[in-house]
């Protein structure tokens, strides 16, 4: 079996490394890749999620659709695809940059640090949505107006709440404007 790989940063956002996913996750986490991905279907909803009770990092917090690390050398679409795929059972018909600058940090109540360049992106997807009980303990198509609630409550995760103040102001999630890839980090592909 393979171990799953993140791709370590400098301050630049440039490759400083490779390292375990698993074993780079501590009280002191280095600085790493990762994203964070809206899926929406037509109508504007947005999938929410809870977060597996098993998972090592932040179990059980409502969140954003998926989250993910990109392989050292994937691209970020290919990433996104491949863990939408993973945790959702799910595709998407597109994916587009909307924070792709989004950078956090954050401690969980155990103390382990999520320490992340993580830009944001939407997907628009139509088909099945098959959670992954392993990945996800709960997944729900909510309005965007329930989204911006959760914002607000203490068992939504830390960067859902961060990511929301810089997504609340863009409108609804349909409406978003494709951000680029001028401002990923020179470490992610589009």
């Amino acid at each position: 079996m393979m171990v799953e790989e993140i791709v370590l940063l400098d301050e630049a956002d440039e490759v400083a490394g490779r390292a375990p996913k698993a074993a780079s996750h501590h009280r002191h986490t280095p600085y790493h890749l990762a994203f964070s991905c809206f899926l929406v279907d037509p109508r504007g909803r947005v999938l929410i999620t809870r977060r597996a009770l098993g998972k090592r990092t932040f179990p059980g917090v409502w969140t954003g659709s998926c989250c993910g690390h990109p392989a050292p050398g994937e691209g970020l679409r290919a990433a996104v695809r491949r863990r939408l795929a993973t945790e959702l059972g799910a595709t998407a018909e597109s994916v587009t940059p909307v924070l792709p600058a989004f950078r956090y940090r954050a401690t969980a109540a155990d103390g382990v640090v999520e320490n992340e360049r993580c830009p944001v992106v939407r997907a628009i997807t139509s088909g099945p949505i098959t959670p992954n009980p392993d990945e996800v303990e709960t997944a729900e198509w909510w309005t965007w107006d329930r989204c911006l609630e959760l914002a607000e409550r203490p068992d939504s995760s830390p960067w859902y709440r961060l990511q929301m103040a810089q997504l609340a102001p863009l409108g609804a999630p349909l409406d978003w404007p494709d951000a680029g890839t001028d401002a990923l980090p020179p470490a992610l592909p589009w």
